[in-house]
């Protein structure tokens, strides 16, 4: 779940910086348990406390892991939970001034506002867990946690139901979990569990059980849910399937229409703890939303995060081991990057995925996975030339074992199989994990036709309660070639960053923490045949009512094209979530460096921003804003590039969405719009796992057209892509 207040930065040390937050306060306690009572008497679940639950066991002893770890809540909770012989119930009650409660409807894993939830340990691993969220207004969010909680497969969409209810003394959240929608040990007398309460209006996050502050949550310190006289059985076949009916318009022109209705079907199999199935056929991620464009200067290729349904599902078993998603200071490389399957043409069209199948699952300590695909033939045009991307097809296997406790160990396959190369990669990674640090590493043989090369990477990171200590290397060959299948576009590269300083926690007052480090930078390019040498200093603070910032200044002696030259940088980071109804950020920098893109060197420097309001507990009004400024040998201004990112999302009713944006780029020396992209997404999500979805998508820009004759026309902002897709997406469960 998304939680107002806690939006994530994709900072090089954010992940770092989270993990020294706050001081290695320790968390020993006894073990806390609470008793799982079965009842006769089913429950209705809509927020309304009945008194069956008088008979339940109940627990209220919660404690703060943040602003103030180890204190009181500002609040009393109350949690209960209860069984009969198919489902297992859950009440939360939530003691709160009711003017205080942040009300805000929302979108199905896309909430904000207060919550709760309860976290489930069902195979006693202490690895991972179930958990199930519910924000005082009723959104409801559910994950699954992985790896003792450092990471979260949020792709899984579990089936459960939850009622609300406001009352003057506060809020109250009812669950019902059938056994059947989720996987257990069947010979297990007590599960794992934790209690989770978010106070929006405080930024309070309070957990029953207590746990580090510079580790959080972890699955391995739980407390017990004990069955009392009972213990489940029920199971179902966990078999779903998804019919899938789509009608799709597609602008050709002239004001002419592509007409297209079609049919796809997915289906998702669960029928042990031990594997789950997952196919698609002839899918259509319409409903996924334009990547947002993207400035780039430098050499390489620009990566762009997945979105779509079918490969962000389950794909944590498929990521190297240290790898948090999303964040860290540690980067290994990405061998499995699934945007090369359904991959976009130069010309602007997609290859299109005919039918993917995934399995994965764990037996005792070994995780494992699988992945094939296969995408269809497509003609496209290069400079006017005919070109035909092949038929191919896409393999994965992962092997992952846990040892010495929290450590593991894995091995990855990645291929691709065409009529004209056979591409790939095979990777052996692993972790090892103390109380307070961690060695990630990762070894790899690629392979096309039959060349070959090497790559890998390793991070360290360490903190204390007065330090702390991040390395991380990594080395590609000059034919490492992974370009098929993952992304690894820095061949024949090197690489090596250590930090380390001090850093100063305050246990109370306005400011939580202060950090600063320094280490040095090495980045070897055979291109260039030079090994850029330098260093790196950061100060970072952060203050208890959630914002901070954060700034770096690196140098080093440098050479790009055959120009030796001493390059800089200068960055700020900051984030503002001081309050529940607003969410912002300023990021910006400096910097000396080569420009590929206009081949030569000069100063670049970029500023951008994003701020988000909450307008109505139904209305979201926000924008992202930047500027991109170049400049050229001479010391002025070669060109300046603007971009605005601009939505509104209405949410009239939970889990029916309205979102409207619009993507615009604006070039100073032409002064004028070269890209728009605007787009409106209706999504409702009227049952379990039942959708439907309206896309309305277009795009302009000011690309060379000919006329009847031949001609060139002149360069006018114009129609490229234009389509309206509605689809419906329904549940059949067994």
């Amino acid at each position: 779940m998304k939680r107002n207040g806690y939006k994530k930065s994709n900072k090089i040390l954010w992940l770092a910086i989270l993990l020294v937050t706050l001081p290695l306060i320790s968390a020993e306690n006894d073990e806390k348990t609470l008793f799982l009572v079965k009842t006769e008497k089913s429950i209705n679940v809509d927020g309304y406390i009945e008194s069956t639950w008088n008979q339940a066991d109940s627990v209220s002893d919660f404690v703060q892991q943040s602003p103030y770890h180890g204190e009181e809540p500002s609040y009393r909770t109350v949690a209960k939970v209860i069984t009969t012989p198919s489902r297992m119930y859950c009440l939360i009650k939530c003691y709160q001034d009711r003017s205080s409660i942040q009300q805000m409807t929302g979108k199905l894993d896309d909430a904000s506002g207060d919550n709760v939830s309860i976290m489930l340990d069902t195979f006693g691993n202490g690895r991972t867990a179930y958990k199930f969220s519910v924000t005082a207004t009723g959104v409801k969010s559910d994950c699954r946690m992985l790896d003792d909680a450092r990471n979260r497969d949020y792709s899984w969409d579990g089936i459960w139901f939850s009622g609300t209810q406001i009352y003057d003394w506060g809020y109250a959240v009812e669950i019902e979990i059938p056994y059947k929608s989720i996987q257990y040990d069947e010979e297990l007398s007590a599960w794992g569990l934790d209690f989770d309460r978010w106070l929006a209006v405080k930024t309070e996050d309070i957990y029953w059980c207590a746990y580090e502050e510079s580790e959080g949550q972890r699955i391995s310190k739980f407390g017990k849910l004990i069955f009392e006289d009972f213990i489940p059985t029920m199971k179902g076949m966990h078999l779903e399937f998804y019919p899938v009916g789509i009608a799709r318009a597609d602008y050709i022109r002239d004001s002419k229409y592509d007409l297209d209705p079609d049919l796809g079907i997915d289906v998702f199999y669960n029928p042990s703890p031990r594997l789950t199935f997952q196919l698609t056929a002839n899918p259509d991620f319409a409903q996924i939303e334009a990547d947002p464009f993207e400035f780039n200067i430098s050499r390489y290729e620009t990566y762009y995060d997945e979105r779509r349904p079918f490969f962000t599902e389950g794909s944590e078993i498929f990521m190297p081991a240290g790898k948090q998603r999303n964040s860290g200071f540690y980067s290994p490389l990405e061998l499995f990057y699934s945007r090369r399957i359904g991959k976009k043409l130069p010309d602007g069209d997609e290859v299109p995925l005919l039918v993917g199948t995934k399995a994965f699952g764990r037996v005792n300590q070994w995780e494992y996975g699988g992945f094939l695909a296969a995408t269809g033939e497509t003609d496209y045009k290069v400079n006017g030339e005919q070109v035909t991307e092949p038929q191919s097809y896409f393999a994965s296997v992962r092997l992952k074992k846990q040892i010495l406790e929290n450590s593991s160990l894995g091995v990855l396959y990645v291929g691709k199989h065409n009529e004209r190369h056979n591409t790939g990669v095979v990777d052996i990674d692993g972790a090892f994990r103390g109380a307070n640090w961690q060695l990630a590493y990762q070894m790899a043989r690629s392979y096309k036709d039959n060349e070959g090369d090497y790559g890998g990477s390793a991070g360290f990171t360490s903190f204390g309660s007065n330090w702390l200590a991040f390395m991380r290397g990594r080395y590609i060959g000059n034919n490492f070639d992974v370009n098929e299948v993952g992304f690894v576009p820095w061949k024949g590269t090197g690489e090596f960053v250590g930090l380390a300083g001090p850093r100063w926690y305050f246990q109370k007052g306005y400011i939580r923490q202060i950090l600063m480090y320094v280490g040095p930078t090495l980045n070897y390019e055979k291109v260039d045949q030079f090994t850029d040498y330098g260093g790196l200093v950061g100060f970072n603070m952060q203050f208890r009512n959630n914002w901070g910032f954060e700034i770096n200044v690196s140098a080093s002696d440098s050479k790009d094209n055959g120009e030796r030259f001493t390059s800089y940088n200068t960055s700020i980071s900051s984030w503002y979530n001081i309050s529940p109804k607003w969410d912002g950020g300023l990021y910006g920098g400096f910097s000396r460096t080569y420009n590929f893109d206009r081949d030569f060197l000069a100063f670049y420097s970029w500023w951008s921003g994003d701020i988000a309001w909450q307008a109505a507990n139904t209305l979201e009004i926000g924008t992202s804003a930047s500027a991109f400024i170049e400049g050229n040998p001479d010391g002025q201004i070669e060109d300046i590039t603007y971009n605005t990112r601009p939505f509104f999302s209405a949410t009239p009713v939970n889990n029916l969405n309205i979102r409207v944006y619009v993507d615009n780029v604006f070039v100073r020396s032409k002064d004028q719009f070269t890209r728009l992209i605007s787009g409106l997404l209706f999504s409702y999500n009227f049952a379990p796992k039942s959708w439907i979805y309206l896309a309305l998508n277009e795009v302009q820009d000011r690309s060379t057209r000919y006329g009847q004759t031949g001609n060139r026309l002149p360069s006018k902002m114009h129609v490229v892509d234009r389509a309206g897709v509605f689809k419906v997406k329904y549940l059949y469960y067994f």
